[in-house]
């Protein structure tokens, strides 16, 4: 296929499925309606697989991965950064595509969609020798091998950068994959096909099945020919996948939900603080999985940090996405925004007092954006660790200022009071006292005083959030099994 670079042209190409290197129409010519985030309206199609799609992938990728496996690194390693460039190349289209499929900013598009997806497999290649290193364990050689064939399950808020986390690592120790997009937003995944089929990958070697869950996903995720599944999205599907996978003994990494917190051990630079924790908690219009939607301060702090809160969270007005100037976008779709009207409308039913925003307070939009999903940014405060606000992830731009008495044991007590164990943050003028602090967190990653992302980190889940790991060396040892030789 050429390369696209109009959006409008891209969403009208999409009506097969990418098997063993050949654009495949499903077997009953049946289809998925997308809509565009933006406006509400269809904006294209995708194909609704099923088990024979499936079973037809799975076979082409068991088929290729000997050969795959057997490639010289070097050659591998080429492919990787041949997608990156492509991707890179492919910069304006995506930006576009992005806006209407999931309401996604430019900037968080450029960085997330873009940037990073293409960064992820420069990464694999950088990382690939090191990950396939043998080593000696006394009269033992300890080797490094692919697993095989890898089942990937992707969400819609991160559609490319999701789908880059899962292949690349894979692809470079030697795996060959099946992936299958959200069908919330199936049409972003296809620039990964396009890519792969304009730079030559082996026939086999990445497959894309579009469909839906149950008739696709389930599937895919039980079947005994798949030797490892990756998941990202909520705990309630991760954990199905889990018990799909586990009947055929197949390992699973899973990246589930999150409630992180942003916790304030004390007002140092309470301006900067809160201006951070903003940001995340209404990144790619709250559709963050690691966002800090719980703001854990000092009840001392509190009144201060509710003007801040009000003063910065005024700046995120829902507008349209292709605006450059847009801080807030819509959400991805009717349900998920009707799920999120029905999680703050029982906050407020509870008794939770909303700082601004609420249900139905979004203003004016043009007439053109007047079917779009765009929800207000909202602020609880006062809020109880045990209420609805408090513990069931929003996936919106909902803030929950949570206020605590006492000391540093307080403060971990609140953090700790959800199920999950994603991401968090800590802000404190002592930087020590911030780190030891940190270490007690239950959860993957922590940033203390607005720290440094670093794309090459281990970022995964702990308890609801799932487990394994993804990004860096880290997300190449989860698609490999050692194996000892004895002499």
């Amino acid at each position: 296929m050429s390369t696209t670079t109009d959006s409008e042209t891209f969403t009208a190409l999409r009506s097969s499925h990418y098997i063993d290197g050949i654009w495949t129409p499903s077997a009953d010519e049946s289809f998925i309606d997308v809509r565009s985030a933006r406006t509400g309206t269809v904006m294209g199609r995708v194909p609704a697989g099923g088990v024979h799609e499936v079973d037809q992938a799975i076979s082409a990728a068991r088929a290729a991965q000997p050969e795959w496996e057997a490639l010289p690194t070097p050659e591998r390693k080429a492919f990787l950064r041949a997608i990156a460039r492509a991707i890179r190349d492919r910069e304006e289209m995506i930006v576009h595509l992005v806006a209407e499929e999931i309401g996604c900013i430019g900037g968080t598009a450029r960085a997330m969609q873009i940037g990073m997806a293409a960064h992820t497999f420069d990464d694999a290649a950088d990382n690939l020798d090191a990950a396939l290193a043998p080593t000696r364990l006394g009269n033992s050689e300890i080797i490094v091998q692919p697993v095989g064939v890898v089942a990937a399950i992707t969400p819609w808020n991160f559609p490319l950068y999701q789908a880059a986390l899962k292949v690349a690592p894979a692809l470079a120790v030697g795996c060959t994959i099946v992936l299958k997009p959200s069908e919330v937003a199936g049409l972003t995944a296809y620039v990964l096909a396009d890519i792969v089929d304009e730079i030559g990958l082996p026939p086999g070697v990445f497959n894309l099945v579009s469909g839906y869950g149950p008739a696709v996903g389930e599937y895919l995720a039980g079947h005994r020919d798949v030797d490892a599944v990756t998941f990202t999205g909520s705990d309630r599907a991760g954990a199905r996948v889990a018990e799909v996978a586990g009947a055929a003994i197949t390992p699973v990494t899973l990246e589930l939900g999150g409630k992180s917190a942003h916790v304030l051990l004390d007002a140092h630079d309470l301006e900067a603080a809160v201006h951070y924790s903003v940001a995340s908690a209404f990144g790619n219009n709250g559709q963050v999985c690691a966002a800090l939607s719980r703001l854990i301060v000092p009840r001392s702090a509190l009144a201060e940090v509710e003007r801040l809160v009000t003063a910065e969270a005024a700046t995120y007005i829902p507008a349209d996405p292709l605006d450059p100037t847009t801080k807030l976008g819509p959400l991805v779709s009717r349900q998920q925004h009707d799920r999120l009207v029905s999680i703050v409308s029982r906050s407020i039913a509870e008794g939770t007092r909303v700082l601004m925003g609420g249900v139905g307070q979004v203003g004016d939009l043009p007439n053109d954006l007047s079917g779009g999903y765009y929800f207000a940014p909202t602020v609880f405060t006062d809020v109880d660790p045990a209420s609805t606000i408090g513990q069931e992830e929003a996936f919106g731009p909902v803030l929950a200022i949570l206020p605590y008495d006492g000391d540093e044991d307080a403060a971990l007590a609140v953090v700790d009071s959800t199920p999950y164990g994603l991401n968090a943050a800590v802000w404190a003028e002592d930087t020590d006292r911030a780190a030891q602090f940190a270490k007690k967190i239950h959860a993957s990653t922590v940033y203390i005083n607005a720290g440094k992302f670093n794309p090459s980190a281990p970022f995964g889940g702990t308890k609801r959030s799932g487990f394994g790991r993804e990004r860096g060396i880290y997300g190449l040892h989860e698609f490999v099994q050692t194996k000892a030789i004895q002499s």
